[in-house]
């Protein structure tokens, strides 16, 4: 008797070591749900356990958490509601032992026979929030004595209630923290400026470049593929300058009529034209002591051209219909996505005004050459999407993932965007899957950095950005990232050594 009131007093010893436990660290879902199941696994002696997450939308439960010899593989399961012992215990709401599983009609043998893992017998317990259940908590096969006890069952459920509780409490400070980390991108779009996302050396070193020129008042010739994100770049040249707190103008060159584009961006004065009925302030003026950038600047026409050139010399222009003049100090940032020197040979546009642009040209590569760019910059997107559309995705799957890296994206950042967007839109959490991108992967145009790069190098990128990913899912913590990827520990922290795998 004495021994079994010790036992008790150690069960609930834990209990109450468990509660402070998970009610500690609300800051990652994945990491505090596995705390849960390896904390009921201790409290009722149990071989192996899983924490499965209601899916109301697909009808389904999930496995969010495995442990135990086979556990890795019974995560790739999905249960129907109303298939076994875990969707009983959703239907009915209530927990229950079942100590004899192969006569038990409840039960469902499918995982065992997919995983070749034996189960004699479990403890199930609902996960409820206001009396709602939103999970199911199963623990298998006592190690001990041959079944489970009712003062297991007792344990499990109040374990499962405050589990419960917590991962709510997660849940709504993933929420917050996500909607925070929108809202500061929200601001920045407001204010007229984008993210600025770089991980590849490559566009690591223009940054580099950005930063030392952007001091100077030199004009600067932005070149690159439509889409590689050139009016960032721009961005980041005036906000690094000492004119950041004065105007940042955009003009894009090709979207007004050659007729309204003089008056865009020089102004006008009442009369000088048919519906010019008031004086008005061109894009040079109110740039005043700023920067203007003029996108496009290839489709500039050449009647403009050498009015563009002499504001570039002389820092002087005269509005439409007027002969006073006017001086300014902006400075100019271009950019094209044309061959310029093609259109300068061909005299479609002045070879004065390309050397004034061109003191200072900056290149920037398209997608494909920064491939590894990609993971963080879809990433991005999906957290902006994720929340317009209300779904709850916590990333990519592996093949989805395998794909996105593998495309060549033509369309660069704004074919990213638009893909993530309609991922986001037609897909359904927890996870992006390949086929929600909608890319013809048989048609789409393939990759050429895997050729230059070579495959070694791509599958160390791969392997890399999905070590990362499964580490801060994890709170850094390499031995449930270990069992996450399937791996020992030993050998993951090689990997994080020889990756560089780096902390955010």
């Amino acid at each position: 008797m004495k021994l079994s009131n010790t036992i008790e007093t150690e069960k609930l010893n834990a209990l109450i070591d468990i509660n402070t436990l998970i009610n500690s660290n609300y800051s990652d879902i994945n990491v505090l749900l596995a705390q849960i199941i390896e904390s009921a696994m201790r409290v009722v002696e149990g071989d192996s356990g899983s924490l499965l997450l209601v899916d109301e939308g697909r009808k389904s439960l999930r496995f969010e958490v495995a442990l135990g010899p086979k556990g890795l593989e019974a995560k790739k399961f999905v249960v129907k509601m109303d298939e076994g012992i875990a969707g009983w215990v959703v239907k009915n709401n209530r927990s229950l032992i079942a100590n004899d599983l192969a006569n038990d009609p409840r039960y469902s043998p499918t995982v065992q026979k997919s995983t070749g893992y034996t189960i004699k017998n479990m403890l199930a317990v609902p996960m409820r929030v206001r009396n709602q259940c939103i999970g199911v908590i199963e623990i298998m096969n006592k190690k001990i004595c041959e079944h489970f006890s009712l003062a297991d069952l007792e344990l499990l459920e109040i374990l499962a209630n405050q589990a419960a509780i917590a991962y709510q409490n997660a849940s709504n400070l993933k929420r917050s923290r996500d909607e925070i980390v929108v809202l500061q991108d929200q601001i920045a779009t407001d204010r007229g400026y984008h993210t600025m996302i770089a991980r590849s050396p490559v566009i690591l070193e223009k940054l580099d470049i950005v930063e030392r020129v952007a001091k100077s008042d030199s004009s600067v010739l932005i070149l690159g593929e439509s889409g590689v994100g050139k009016e960032l770049f721009a961005e980041q040249l005036h906000l690094k300058s000492d004119r950041a707190n004065f105007p940042f103008i955009r003009v894009n060159c090709a979207a007004l009529p050659d007729g309204l584009l003089e008056s865009e961006l020089f102004g006008h004065v009442k009369g000088a034209f048919t519906d010019a009925i008031s004086n008005r302030k061109g894009r040079f003026e109110t740039a005043d002591k700023g920067t203007i950038f003029l996108d496009e600047i290839g489709d500039l026409p050449l009647t403009l051209q050498s009015k563009l050139l002499r504001v570039l010399q002389n820092k002087s222009f005269e509005k439409v219909g007027s002969s006073d003049t006017i001086t300014v100090n902006v400075r100019i940032v271009a950019a094209t996505n044309r061959d310029i020197e093609k259109l300068v040979e061909e005299q479609k546009f002045r070879s004065d005004l390309y050397y004034r642009l061109n003191v200072l040209p900056l290149y920037i590569p398209p997608l494909r050459q920064r491939v590894e760019d990609i993971p963080e910059i879809a990433d991005f997107f999906l957290k902006k999407f994720r929340h317009e559309v209300k779904k709850d995705f916590k990333g990519f799957s592996e093949s989805a993932l395998s794909t996105i890296l593998s495309y060549s994206w033509p369309g660069n950042i704004r074919e990213l965007e638009n893909t993530v967007e309609r991922a986001c839109v037609i897909g359904k959490p927890p996870y992006i899957q390949e086929e929600d991108l909608l890319l013809n992967i048989r048609s789409m145009p393939a990759n050429n950095t895997y050729q230059e790069k070579g495959l070694k190098s791509v599958i160390n990128l791969f392997k890399k950005h999905y070590i990362q990913k499964v580490l801060e899912d994890n709170d850094w913590n390499q031995t449930a990232a270990a069992q996450i990827l399937d791996i020992q520990r030993t050998y993951l922290s090689r990997l994080i050594k020889e990756l560089e795998i780096k902390e955010k």
